[in-house]
């Protein structure tokens, strides 16, 4: 289980793994309580070998045994071992418990993760760096299967703890009273020690620091020392420094060595009083002094092992804190937005598609990235948007994608409100081939179908085709069944918008989304690629995005922004004669060109 500050929903994954895996917890616990009792009842045949080598009459149950003391010492030794030998067991199957139900935790942790992220609209995930929810996705269940096994740890530790000291009390209340007693000693001395130690390394780290740092200045500064005869000062106060980390290594040096006479000594301190302490208390009970100062001692210092692992376990529930808060953040959904699943699902277009006063701002506190845009996009035609950088054509692309959602206004498709339509159903008629490509590491045919995973060869080739890829394709040495790497390292920037198009290409789609989507082609293929586009029939309505005016101007309609605003709008030719703001930009680019 994980600690209150992070909670609730961590805490649900946990709670419902362990009710689905009951039985395996039931048998950790069970195996965590054999092994503490195992333990007392170790210590108790020690402490009856030790009383019958020291000439003690046997106890009335071994006394039923007919073997001779020798032999009744060496059967309650081998007794022990045995009883070591199935903990040992015990310890085996209780940490490969403990084990698989992290594991399970873990699982289920990590898929909830991915699912959270893929649930978030994509203005909410976009809030993310994508470092950060990677992050999240291996060290949060990380986080949650160190936490669990911590806790276990814990568990084991503490019963192990309250066995040693039940041992202890039935010996001697007196003598667990007197080793608490010269634990405290110990524990007072490391306390004035330890700040002393961490003040005196502080003050010597900063002495050694100021004598480096003035040695640098000085080598590097000094053409100026000579320059303004500062040589002698320079050297004084360097003197000076010197003498500081001097003083400051010398009180650490009499701490540091003063820590390792103490920590031999302290211990044959503590044997010795306890020894000392064991005949006053057992003083009448010469039998039992060797036995139980023997027992004794076996416990207390497995005692502070385990007192030891306490302490880790409590560290390790510290430092794991905070990436358990980091991880209750994302899964907490209080303050995110997630995903349309609701909405009549999308047919096909059949009218277009219109924008009425939109307005779109990415995030409170900043402008507008749309101004009360309007625009229609008939069915079938052909619309460009152009521009310089930052004027809202990217915006406009990512409206109609449902990526955001409008500030204000109505995106219609058919003459419904595209925050009616089930958003996946709509996602899938789209056709979306950007400047930054993204293809995933798999083949040339699993990028290519990623939309439609179940799409034959033939239609596959066909797509390849009109993107003017396939010829590439076919030269590569496991052709369709080639791995693109990375991001798609493995082809050029050309090669990897071909293969996006392709990808956008390989279906009838009722929107084709081109963002700057032939800006890394040459002129022949670019070409090519916009005589595939206008063959695509009058059931595609496209949407160009572009830099290069000479892309769009066989477009329907074409659409000038300036900082969120449409500022024109209407063919090459008629914009050309209105000699506005396109008419500007066709100049400045053929001039561009001529030079």
């Amino acid at each position: 289980m994980v600690n209150g500050s992070a909670s609730s929903a961590v805490n649900r994954l946990v709670i419902q793994t362990a009710r689905s895996n009951w039985l395996l917890l039931a048998g950790s616990a069970g195996l965590n309580l054999l092994e503490a009792l195992n333990e007392g009842l170790s210590l108790a045949l020690i402490f009856v070998a030790v009383r019958l080598l020291s000439g003690a009459a046997p106890p009335p149950l071994l006394a039923l045994v007919p073997l001779q003391p020798r032999q009744q010492f060496l059967l309650l030794i081998a007794l022990a071992v045995l009883l070591q030998g199935l903990q040992s067991l015990m310890r085996y199957g209780n940490a490969v418990a403990v084990g698989l139900f992290a594991a399970r935790c873990r699982a289920r942790v990590t898929a909830a993760l991915h699912r959270q992220i893929l649930r978030f609209s994509f203005a909410c995930a976009s809030r993310y760096r994508v470092g950060d929810l990677v992050s999240h996705a291996t060290q949060g269940p990380e986080a949650v299967e160190k936490q669990i096994t911590t806790g276990a740890q814990l568990l084991v530790n503490l019963l192990m703890a309250i066995a040693y000291l039940v041992v202890m009390v039935l010996l001697s209340p007196w003598l667990l009273l007197g080793a608490l007693l010269m634990g405290g000693v110990l524990a007072a001395v490391q306390r004035q020690l330890l700040p002393r130690l961490r003040q005196r390394a502080h003050q010597l780290s900063a002495a050694m620091v100021a004598v480096v740092s003035r040695i640098s200045e000085d080598v590097q500064g000094l053409r100026l020392l000579h320059s303004l005869g500062q040589l002698e000062r320079a050297e004084r106060s360097l003197h000076q420094l010197t003498a500081q980390m001097e003083q400051a290594l010398s009180h650490q040096i009499r701490l540091v060595e003063l820590t390792a006479p103490i920590g031999s000594f302290l211990p044959v301190l503590s044997f010795g009083l306890l020894a000392c302490l064991s005949v006053v208390l057992l003083h009448g009970q010469q039998g039992l002094v060797l036995p139980s100062l023997a027992t004794f001692l076996l416990a207390l210092q497995r005692l502070n092992q385990r007192l030891s692992g306490i302490a880790v376990n409590a560290n390790s529930f510290g430092r794991n804190a905070g990436e358990l808060a980091r991880l209750q953040h994302l899964l907490d959904g209080t303050d995110k937005q997630y995903r349309r699943l609701d909405g009549r699902p999308f047919g096909v277009l059949r009218q277009g598609i219109e924008l009425q006063q939109v307005c779109l701002r990415y995030s409170p506190g900043q402008p507008l990235a749309l101004d009360h845009v309007d625009l229609v996009l008939p069915r079938g035609s052909t619309t460009a948007l152009v521009g310089p950088s930052g004027a809202g054509k990217s915006s406009i692309a990512d409206l109609l994608i449902g990526l955001y959602t409008p500030e204000s206004g109505r995106v219609l498709v058919d003459g419904v409100d595209l925050r009616q339509v089930q958003l996946s159903s709509w996602q899938q008629r789209l056709g979306v081939v950007s400047q930054d490509t993204f293809l995933f590491n798999a083949s040339v045919a699993d990028n290519i179908r990623a939309g439609r995973p179940g799409i034959g060869q033939r239609e596959l080739e066909a797509a390849a085709g009109r993107a003017q890829i396939l010829e590439l394709i076919e030269r590569l040495p496991q052709g369709f069944d080639t791995l693109v790497g990375e991001r798609g390292y493995r082809l050029s920037g050309g090669q990897r918008q071909r293969l996006s198009l392709a990808r956008a290409l390989l279906s009838p789609c009722d929107l084709l989304i081109l963002d700057e989507a032939t800006s890394a082609l040459d002129s022949d293929n670019e070409a090519l690629v916009q005589l595939a586009i206008q063959q695509l029939g009058a059931s595609s309505t496209v949407l160009v995005i572009a830099h290069r005016l000479s892309t769009v101007r066989h477009a329907d309609q074409i659409v000038v922004l300036e900082a969120g605003r449409r500022v024109e709008q209407g063919d090459h030719t008629t914009l050309l004669q209105g000699n506005g703001r396109y008419a500007g930009l066709w100049r400045r680019q053929l001039q561009g060109l001529a030079a």
